[in-house]
Protein backbone atom coordinates (compact mmCIF):
# COMPACT_ATOMS: atom_id res chain seq x y z
CA UNK A 1 0.00 0.00 0.00
CA UNK A 2 1.38 3.36 -1.27
CA UNK A 3 2.08 6.04 1.65
CA UNK A 4 -0.75 8.19 -0.34
CA UNK A 5 -3.30 5.48 0.17
CA UNK A 6 -2.20 4.87 3.33
CA UNK A 7 -2.70 8.45 4.34
CA UNK A 8 -6.12 8.34 2.81
CA UNK A 9 -7.22 5.02 4.59
CA UNK A 10 -6.13 7.26 8.49
CA UNK A 11 -8.05 9.99 7.24
CA UNK A 12 -11.57 8.26 6.22
CA UNK A 13 -11.14 6.39 9.65
CA UNK A 14 -10.72 9.00 11.68
CA UNK A 15 -13.37 10.65 9.67
CA UNK A 16 -15.68 7.28 10.45
CA UNK A 17 -14.54 7.25 14.20
CA UNK A 18 -15.19 10.41 14.97
CA UNK A 19 -18.86 10.35 13.44
CA UNK A 20 -19.48 7.44 15.75
CA UNK A 21 -18.11 9.00 18.44
CA UNK A 22 -20.73 11.78 18.09
CA UNK A 23 -23.48 9.50 17.00
CA UNK A 24 -23.32 7.61 20.39
CA UNK A 25 -22.74 10.21 22.65
CA UNK A 26 -25.46 10.19 25.74
CA UNK A 27 -27.80 12.60 25.01
CA UNK A 28 -27.62 15.04 27.91
CA UNK A 29 -30.87 15.05 30.71
CA UNK A 30 -32.61 18.02 31.07
CA UNK A 31 -31.68 20.17 33.95
CA UNK A 32 -33.52 19.85 37.26
CA UNK A 33 -35.32 21.89 38.64
CA UNK A 34 -33.80 24.86 40.53
CA UNK A 35 -36.39 24.52 43.64
CA UNK A 36 -34.58 22.00 46.21
CA UNK A 37 -37.10 19.09 46.95
CA UNK A 38 -38.26 17.68 50.06
CA UNK A 39 -39.47 14.21 49.83
CA UNK A 40 -42.25 14.20 52.95
CA UNK A 41 -43.21 10.34 54.71
CA UNK A 42 -46.27 9.08 55.82
CA UNK A 43 -47.74 7.61 58.53
CA UNK A 44 -45.41 5.13 60.53
CA UNK A 45 -42.74 6.01 57.86
CA UNK A 46 -39.38 6.48 58.89
CA UNK A 47 -36.97 8.17 56.40
CA UNK A 48 -35.34 4.75 54.75
CA UNK A 49 -38.75 4.37 53.08
CA UNK A 50 -38.66 7.40 51.30
CA UNK A 51 -34.92 7.02 50.71
CA UNK A 52 -35.07 5.21 47.11
CA UNK A 53 -37.38 8.42 46.05
CA UNK A 54 -34.99 10.28 47.36
CA UNK A 55 -32.02 8.52 45.57
CA UNK A 56 -33.72 8.76 41.84
CA UNK A 57 -34.00 12.59 42.45
CA UNK A 58 -30.50 13.19 43.67
CA UNK A 59 -29.37 11.45 40.95
CA UNK A 60 -30.86 12.91 38.19
CA UNK A 61 -29.79 16.32 39.57
CA UNK A 62 -32.29 17.32 42.33
CA UNK A 63 -31.08 18.80 45.47
CA UNK A 64 -33.56 16.15 47.46
CA UNK A 65 -34.00 16.11 51.21
CA UNK A 66 -35.83 13.76 53.58
CA UNK A 67 -38.49 14.77 56.23
CA UNK A 68 -40.13 11.92 58.27
CA UNK A 69 -43.22 12.46 60.31
CA UNK A 70 -42.73 13.56 63.64
CA UNK A 71 -43.79 11.05 66.36
CA UNK A 72 -44.56 8.08 63.09
CA UNK A 73 -47.45 10.54 62.10
CA UNK A 74 -49.76 9.97 64.79
CA UNK A 75 -49.86 13.23 66.27
CA UNK A 76 -52.32 15.92 65.30
CA UNK A 77 -51.56 16.61 61.50
CA UNK A 78 -51.58 20.31 62.22
CA UNK A 79 -48.64 20.03 64.18
CA UNK A 80 -46.62 17.75 61.73
CA UNK A 81 -47.11 20.96 58.79
CA UNK A 82 -45.59 23.48 61.82
CA UNK A 83 -42.77 20.82 61.69
CA UNK A 84 -42.34 20.63 58.11
CA UNK A 85 -43.00 24.54 58.14
CA UNK A 86 -39.81 24.58 60.35
CA UNK A 87 -37.63 22.55 58.18
CA UNK A 88 -38.91 24.01 54.77
CA UNK A 89 -37.54 27.38 56.09
CA UNK A 90 -34.26 25.76 57.55
CA UNK A 91 -33.67 24.23 53.93
CA UNK A 92 -34.61 27.53 51.87
CA UNK A 93 -32.04 28.82 54.46
CA UNK A 94 -29.25 26.28 53.89
CA UNK A 95 -30.02 26.40 50.14
CA UNK A 96 -30.53 30.03 49.33
CA UNK A 97 -33.54 28.93 47.35
CA UNK A 98 -36.71 30.80 47.48
CA UNK A 99 -39.03 28.20 47.05
CA UNK A 100 -39.74 24.62 47.57
CA UNK A 101 -40.74 21.36 45.56
CA UNK A 102 -42.68 19.05 48.18
CA UNK A 103 -43.32 15.36 47.00
CA UNK A 104 -45.06 13.89 49.66
CA UNK A 105 -46.32 10.31 50.44
CA UNK A 106 -49.79 9.18 51.73
CA UNK A 107 -50.44 11.54 55.48
CA UNK A 108 -47.87 13.33 54.36
CA UNK A 109 -49.67 15.00 51.42
CA UNK A 110 -52.20 16.38 53.79
CA UNK A 111 -49.58 17.88 55.88
CA UNK A 112 -48.14 19.32 52.95
CA UNK A 113 -52.02 21.09 52.04
CA UNK A 114 -52.37 21.52 55.64
CA UNK A 115 -49.03 23.71 55.34
CA UNK A 116 -50.25 25.52 52.46
CA UNK A 117 -53.61 26.72 53.52
CA UNK A 118 -52.95 27.79 56.93
CA UNK A 119 -49.50 27.86 57.86
CA UNK A 120 -48.08 30.61 55.18
CA UNK A 121 -46.87 27.67 52.95
CA UNK A 122 -47.90 28.92 49.71
CA UNK A 123 -45.24 31.76 49.73
CA UNK A 124 -42.32 28.87 50.13
CA UNK A 125 -43.76 26.09 48.22
CA UNK A 126 -43.82 25.85 44.38
CA UNK A 127 -45.29 22.76 43.61
CA UNK A 128 -46.83 20.49 45.63
CA UNK A 129 -46.56 16.38 43.95
CA UNK A 130 -48.55 13.69 46.20
CA UNK A 131 -48.41 10.15 45.91
CA UNK A 132 -51.44 8.23 46.80
CA UNK A 133 -52.81 10.84 49.54
CA UNK A 134 -55.80 10.34 51.21
CA UNK A 135 -57.27 13.83 50.22
CA UNK A 136 -60.75 12.98 51.01
CA UNK A 137 -60.00 10.22 53.79
CA UNK A 138 -60.06 6.35 53.56
CA UNK A 139 -62.06 3.82 54.98
CA UNK A 140 -59.33 2.19 56.50
CA UNK A 141 -59.09 4.61 58.93
CA UNK A 142 -62.56 4.55 59.50
CA UNK A 143 -62.15 1.00 60.01
CA UNK A 144 -59.46 1.92 62.53
CA UNK A 145 -61.82 4.06 64.79
CA UNK A 146 -63.70 1.02 65.06
CA UNK A 147 -60.68 -0.61 66.98
CA UNK A 148 -59.80 2.10 69.07
CA UNK A 149 -56.77 3.07 67.53
CA UNK A 150 -57.87 6.34 66.62
CA UNK A 151 -57.69 6.92 70.30
CA UNK A 152 -53.99 6.87 70.28
CA UNK A 153 -53.64 8.28 67.07
CA UNK A 154 -55.17 12.09 66.27
CA UNK A 155 -53.99 12.10 62.53
CA UNK A 156 -55.54 8.51 62.02
CA UNK A 157 -59.16 10.31 63.23
CA UNK A 158 -58.67 13.16 61.29
CA UNK A 159 -57.95 10.80 58.12
CA UNK A 160 -61.83 9.24 58.40
CA UNK A 161 -63.77 9.84 55.26
CA UNK A 162 -66.08 13.09 56.40
CA UNK A 163 -63.66 13.89 59.63
CA UNK A 164 -64.14 17.85 60.63
CA UNK A 165 -60.29 17.85 59.73
CA UNK A 166 -61.29 16.82 56.26
CA UNK A 167 -63.67 18.73 56.06
CA UNK A 168 -62.16 21.89 56.75
CA UNK A 169 -58.96 21.24 54.24
CA UNK A 170 -61.28 20.85 52.02
CA UNK A 171 -63.49 23.79 52.19
CA UNK A 172 -63.15 26.34 49.19
CA UNK A 173 -60.11 26.42 46.82
CA UNK A 174 -58.86 23.17 46.85
CA UNK A 175 -55.29 24.68 44.95
CA UNK A 176 -53.61 27.77 46.73
CA UNK A 177 -51.94 30.34 45.50
CA UNK A 178 -49.81 29.65 42.62
CA UNK A 179 -48.97 25.79 43.95
CA UNK A 180 -48.89 23.94 41.15
CA UNK A 181 -50.87 20.30 42.45
CA UNK A 182 -50.59 16.68 41.44
CA UNK A 183 -51.77 13.51 42.93
CA UNK A 184 -50.63 10.62 41.87
CA UNK A 185 -52.58 7.40 43.00
CA UNK A 186 -53.00 3.83 42.64
CA UNK A 187 -55.92 1.55 41.92
CA UNK A 188 -54.42 -0.81 43.77
CA UNK A 189 -53.62 1.01 47.17
CA UNK A 190 -54.77 -1.20 50.33
CA UNK A 191 -54.18 1.99 52.66
CA UNK A 192 -56.29 4.55 50.70
CA UNK A 193 -59.33 3.56 49.27
CA UNK A 194 -61.33 3.68 47.23
CA UNK A 195 -58.79 4.74 44.94
CA UNK A 196 -61.00 7.97 44.18
CA UNK A 197 -60.23 9.47 47.40
CA UNK A 198 -56.95 10.93 46.43
CA UNK A 199 -58.25 13.35 43.66
CA UNK A 200 -58.67 16.63 44.23
CA UNK A 201 -60.72 19.26 42.70
CA UNK A 202 -59.71 23.21 41.49
CA UNK A 203 -56.95 22.34 38.96
CA UNK A 204 -54.78 20.05 40.60
CA UNK A 205 -53.54 17.27 38.01
CA UNK A 206 -55.07 14.17 39.13
CA UNK A 207 -52.89 11.12 37.56
CA UNK A 208 -54.20 7.28 37.95
CA UNK A 209 -51.14 5.22 37.32
CA UNK A 210 -53.36 2.33 35.53
CA UNK A 211 -54.85 4.86 33.29
CA UNK A 212 -51.21 4.74 31.65
CA UNK A 213 -49.47 1.41 32.98
CA UNK A 214 -51.30 -1.33 34.04
CA UNK A 215 -49.60 -2.66 36.43
CA UNK A 216 -50.10 -3.91 40.19
CA UNK A 217 -48.72 -0.82 42.77
CA UNK A 218 -50.00 -0.59 46.30
CA UNK A 219 -49.45 2.11 48.82
CA UNK A 220 -45.46 1.96 49.75
CA UNK A 221 -44.74 1.04 46.34
CA UNK A 222 -45.48 4.27 44.92
CA UNK A 223 -42.32 5.78 46.41
CA UNK A 224 -39.93 2.98 44.44
CA UNK A 225 -42.27 2.50 41.11
CA UNK A 226 -40.12 3.57 37.99
CA UNK A 227 -43.24 4.72 36.13
CA UNK A 228 -44.63 6.81 39.16
CA UNK A 229 -41.07 8.74 39.48
CA UNK A 230 -41.04 9.54 36.08
CA UNK A 231 -44.73 10.97 36.23
CA UNK A 232 -43.09 12.75 39.40
CA UNK A 233 -39.97 14.45 37.25
CA UNK A 234 -42.71 15.14 34.93
CA UNK A 235 -44.63 17.08 37.31
CA UNK A 236 -41.55 18.71 38.74
CA UNK A 237 -40.33 19.70 35.43
CA UNK A 238 -43.61 21.37 34.34
CA UNK A 239 -44.42 18.91 31.47
CA UNK A 240 -47.37 17.09 30.57
CA UNK A 241 -47.42 13.91 33.31
CA UNK A 242 -47.40 10.56 30.68
CA UNK A 243 -45.84 7.99 32.97
CA UNK A 244 -43.01 5.72 31.40
CA UNK A 245 -44.64 2.23 31.22
CA UNK A 246 -40.95 0.62 30.73
CA UNK A 247 -39.29 2.35 33.82
CA UNK A 248 -39.52 0.17 37.21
Amino acid sequence: MTSRIRLLVSAALVVVATAISVGSAPVARAQAADDPVIVVGGTFSPEFTVLPLRNRLADDGYDAYTFALPGGGLQDIALSSQALGDYVDTVLAQTGASQVDLVAHSQGGLVGRYYIKNLGGSSSVDSLVMLGAPNNGTRLANIAGVFGITQICDACEQMRRGSTFLNDLNAGDDTIGDVEYTNIYTAFDEVVFPARTARMNDGATNVKLQSYCWRIVGHIGLLGDGAVYDGVDDALQGRSIRPDCWKF
